[in-house]
């Protein structure tokens, strides 16, 4: 195990009070049903059945090993605090991306307790036991030879440029306005020696535009807008295609991508380009990569690069 002195010194402790600075903190739904449902999709896969309050017990026993006082309103959002939001101490997601991210070199979309069994798979061949809040410790230390996560904040500017990719298939012949579209980093954001986007972080795009292909030769066009891609902290930042992520998509020649970002590039022999982009419709295969940006200057937490894993 590292010198723990030596990580100590690199060691932020997480301060009391929310950041709601520029990045999009995760605001609870408005009603319990929810708010549940949407924490049991994210720790088991799939919402639960049954009773609320059974619902609700079921999670603090998962979490904390014990219930909770107070209203079901009030029990809900302490659970919701404590899986989501840095305040006193890192959220359930930014403790399980670091310390994926630190084991693997990438985080997975993969509900809570999957991501744990495959973790301790992978350090002790076998799974843990206890609430999960113990099972973190324990995956925590393993991985940075303390239970507390070694993280530091990071101020991340407007225009800071992510590399994405598309996690399913894109084309014109079935998509419409106001479908979602999903992706994911493509490769790790370090900002000022800090680890601020992992490889694998998702994000939520949406259709804004859809013009099928028409006759005459008229191509279709496709425009999605880039909204929120996740941070190792576990919120939602605001991201975009602007002017910065529109010149290095030029420079790195991803005319597929840029298809879908409303630029068109030329090739090599003046055509609009793009090694996907068939005929009048625009198909865009699982992988297809491209540049976005965060919209806003952003205050986030994130793993020093000093931190090496095990």
């Amino acid at each position: 195990m590292k010198n723990k002195s030596k990580l100590k010194k690199i060691i932020s402790s997480f301060l009391i009070g929310s950041m709601l600075s520029a990045n999009l903190v995760f605001a609870a739904p408005e009603n319990i049903e929810e708010t549940l449902s949407g924490m049991e999709t994210d720790t088991y896969g799939i919402a639960q059945h049954g009773a609320v309050m059974e619902r609700i017990e079921r999670l603090e026993r998962e979490y904390n090993g014990h219930l909770s006082s107070g209203s079901m309103g009030e029990r809900v959002d302490k659970l919701y605090g404590k899986l989501y939001k840095n305040e006193k101490e890192p959220s359930v997601e930014a403790l399980t991306n670091a310390i994926e991210w630190n084991i693997k070199r990438e985080v997975t979309t993969d509900p809570i307790l999957t991501r744990l069994s495959a973790l301790e798979m992978k350090i002790y061949g076998k799974t843990g036991e206890g609430t999960l809040a113990n099972r973190l410790d324990s995956l925590a230390r393993a991985s940075f030879g303390e239970n507390k996560l070694p993280v530091q904040k990071c101020e991340v500017p407007a225009g800071t440029l992510i590399k994405i990719a598309l996690t399913e298939g894109v084309t014109t012949k079935n998509i419409k306005v106001g479908d979602i579209v999903h992706y994911h980093v493509a490769e790790d954001v370090i900002v000022d020696g800090v680890l601020v986007f992992t490889k694998g972080a998702k994000g939520e795009g949406k259709v804004t535009k859809m013009q099928p292909a028409k006759n005459f030769g008229r191509n279709a066009e496709l425009l999605v807008e880039f909204e929120k891609t996740k941070a190792l902290e576990g919120t939602f930042v605001e991201t975009f295609v602007g002017e910065a992520s529109k010149m290095e998509m030029e420079r790195m020649g991803l005319a597929a991508g840029a298809s879908i970002a409303g630029m068109v590039l030329l090739g090599p022999i003046g055509i609009i380009a793009g090694a996907f982009v068939k005929g009048k419709n625009i198909e865009l295969p699982a992988g297809t990569e491209l540049y976005i940006e965060t919209k806003l200057d952003n205050s986030l937490y994130g793993v020093p690069m000093e931190i090496k894993a095990e």
